[in-house]
């Protein structure tokens, strides 16, 4: 027989389970695979990580520093250009984990 309090933790476990592949999959859905985006910032300490508001291409030129986000074919990985006055100073890679935070590679 289930108690009570069993009742509680396979619910509590669900809601996890569930919230953690609702983040995950929110990436995939606002990102299209292989596509680059651009944005004026990037923080990957968030938790879960937020794209924030994607820039179009009149605002990334405007810009003197930017940030492109490319997700991979799988939607598993992204990978962090910087720009400074349009040239690429540098890229990371970045894995996206199930609660959707990001863990540099």
């Amino acid at each position: 027989m289930i108690t009570v309090s069993a009742v509680h933790v396979i619910a509590v476990f669900c809601l996890f389970v569930l919230s953690s592949a609702t983040s995950a999959a929110s990436l995939a859905d606002k990102l299209v695979p292989e596509t680059p985006y651009y944005f004026d910032s990037f923080d990957p300490a968030q938790q879960p990580w937020e794209s924030g508001r994607n820039l179009n291409i009149e605002e990334v030129f405007k810009n003197y520093r930017y940030y492109e986000i490319v997700l991979d074919q799988n939607g598993s990985e992204i990978t962090v250009s910087l720009y400074i006055r349009g040239d690429k100073a540098g890229s990371e890679k970045y894995l996206v984990l199930p609660d959707g935070s990001l863990r540099k590679k």
